[in-house]
């Protein structure tokens, strides 16, 4: 979940849905944050074995990522293009009673797509990808806790992940080269992923009661959404390159790569094939 979230392409949410625990990862942070001491105990215990996995996965991708993403954008670009289109069809069949409902939800899918490509168009105009958190000022601060709050909430969802957000706005790089730098011991990078860090906390406790009702009671429109996001992220990863340090071209059939984008959907197909295997081995048990 943390090499899926770190990278913008399948979200940690979507690493759940495929592997089959995403309603009790969604639920033990709910009971965690919202229910009484015996929730809060259960919850703790699973969300302590799932967090010493993410922050192991943190912590590697963070070393390797930054340069990577720098070095071969083209061909990570298409991996990540590989992750999504390998997602979807996943995702529509475990969904496809909510998908059954298309008067419900076509709306609230184009919604989805207006959404995630509109902001990636607007972050393009804005020429936010100059963002450098060693250089702190409250106005970027303010700015970070905010993208904190709406990259978490993505996490959360089984669709667009969190790091394609900060991806659309144009903060994805320069938050990772600050992890980075942090473990680097550049103090300089603290304030500025304080107010990241305090805006992703804010997000768990506002935004996932939102996400649970939403699943619960709209689940067919909430489900199309997601899925707008997820064909909207495609626009975002093309425009990825555009958001380095030293901006690229927009990625184009040129410089896709076929053989990564492959690896992406063998990836996430892989995932699905090890869950379901590892559910014939617990029911055979």
């Amino acid at each position: 979940m943390a090499l899926a979230d770190s990278v913008p392409g399948v979200s940690g949410g979507t690493v759940a849905f495929i592997m089959g625990f995403y309603d009790r990862f969604i639920g033990s942070i709910h009971d965690f944050v919202f229910g009484n001491m015996d929730k809060k105990k259960e919850a703790l215990k699973f969300l302590v074995k799932l967090g010493i996995g993410w922050l192991a996965g943190m912590i590697l991708a963070v070393l390797i990522l930054s340069s990577l993403f720098e070095s071969h954008i083209y061909v990570v670009s298409s991996l990540f293009i590989g992750f999504i289109a390998g997602s979807i069809p996943l995702i529509i069949r475990e969904e496809k009673d909510s998908f059954k409902e298309m008067g419900k939800g076509i709306l609230f899918c184009l919604l989805g797509i207006v959404i995630v490509v509109g902001i990636t168009w607007l972050n393009g105009k804005m020429g936010n990808a100059s963002m450098n958190l060693g250089q702190f000022s409250i106005g970027m601060g303010i700015k970070l806790f905010l993208i904190g709050m709406v990259a978490i909430s993505a996490m959360f969802l089984p669709g667009i992940s969190g790091s394609t957000l900060l991806l659309i706005f144009g903060a994805y790089l320069p938050v990772i080269s600050a992890v980075r730098g942090v473990l680097g011991m550049d103090l300089s990078y603290v304030p500025g992923l304080a107010f990241f860090g305090v805006g992703v906390l804010t997000g768990v406790v506002t935004v996932v009661k939102a996400i649970q009702i939403c699943l619960e009671k709209f689940r067919p429109q909430a489900v199309y959404m997601i899925l707008g996001m997820m064909l909207g992220s495609f626009y975002a990863i093309l425009q990825g390159p555009t958001t380095l340090a030293s901006p690229q071209k927009a990625m184009n059939l040129e410089t896709f790569h076929f053989l990564a984008f492959l690896a992406g959907v063998a990836l996430v197909v892989g995932m699905q094939v090890f869950s379901q295997k590892l559910g014939k081995n617990r029911n055979n048990s």
